[in-house]
């Protein structure tokens, strides 16, 4: 069912369209209802810059490695996220300045790689964003990175929307995976698409003969395009799912593969397994001039220019 929901929602069928028309009213009364949220809620100002990376179609654009690469340019920089898929609530400080304060079950998956990828930043989860960005600058923060951020519509931010190369549905949830409606994009400071301002880099380490790929991702089906000849077999768990280190090793000798293939967000929550794991790094080449519209708005507020 959820393979079934997910190629509806990202590459679907003929047959699909059958349940995308049965759902497009629910689709339009989501969509109305997110767009009078965000023409009528009143934004806050904090004082500081705040750089939002949103998408508004769910999962699989780039988010994390872009909040990555980003937070790598600037100094005290704190990384803010709901923290998808974290058996906590409540506000977590999840490392600063690169101290790992907590467990990945604490952080979730995404917020522990932004963690472990930047040695001199700090990582917040919060369900509740205003009293995160509050803290992080009691704490000496001078720029927040806001990941998935572009439907808190409630703070005051440089909004920027990445775009996935190619949209076949442009449906709002539940007919579709857009969060709102695909034309609310005219919202942002700066739109960035796949393809044309950034590309995915991925490289594959410590492979073997025969690997077994375990990925807990959204929309799984898009590293098809990368995974080598040596995979012999291929398991899906839901977004930001756990992983059960005994059914792996069970899993590995039904399909006699020698390791695990998985993506960095998998790993961190592997990181006490004791199984041979092959792994798939992802990085983004992005344009210089992206960057550089970035940069222009942090050193402008920085400046009190804006």
């Amino acid at each position: 069912m959820n393979d079934f929901i997910e190629k509806m929602m990202f590459d679907p069928k003929w047959y699909h369209y059958i349940i995308i028309i049965l759902l497009s009213p629910l689709s339009l009364v989501y969509g109305l209802f997110m767009y009078v949220r965000r023409v009528f809620t009143e934004k806050k100002a904090f004082d500081i810059p705040i750089v939002s990376i949103g998408n508004l179609v769910v999962g699989g654009s780039g988010k994390t490695p872009f909040v990555i690469a980003l937070a790598q340019r600037y100094e005290n920089v704190t990384i803010i996220s709901r923290g998808y898929g974290r058996k906590s609530k409540g506000l977590i400080w999840v490392s600063e300045k690169g101290k790992i304060l907590t467990s990945v079950k604490e952080s979730g998956d995404e917020a522990m790689l932004m963690a472990r990828s930047l040695p001199h930043v700090s990582v917040v989860v919060s369900e509740d964003r205003v009293k995160a960005i509050e803290e992080a600058k009691a704490r000496g923060a001078e720029c927040i990175i806001l990941d998935d951020g572009f439907n808190r519509v409630d703070i005051e931010k440089f909004e920027i929307l990445l775009e996935p190369a190619r949209i076949k549905n442009y449906f709002p949830f539940p007919a579709g995976a857009f969060r709102e409606f695909w034309f609310m994009s005219v919202d942002a400071d700066l739109v960035v698409k796949e393809g044309l301002d950034f590309e995915r880099e991925v490289t594959l380490e410590d492979l073997s003969a025969k690997m077994l790929l375990v990925t807990a991702i959204s929309n799984p089906h898009r590293l098809d395009k990368y995974l080598p000849d040596a995979v012999v077999g291929k398991i899906y768990l839901e977004d930001h799912a756990y992983f059960d280190e005994a059914v792996l090793k069970q899993q590995m000798q039904a399909y006699g593969a020698e390791t695990l293939l998985v993506t960095e967000k998998d790993r961190v929550k592997m990181a006490d397994f004791k199984l041979p794991l092959s792994k798939m790094k992802l990085k983004l080449e992005i344009k210089d001039e992206i960057f550089a519209a970035i940069d222009k708005y942090v050193h402008m507020y920085n400046s009190k220019e804006v």
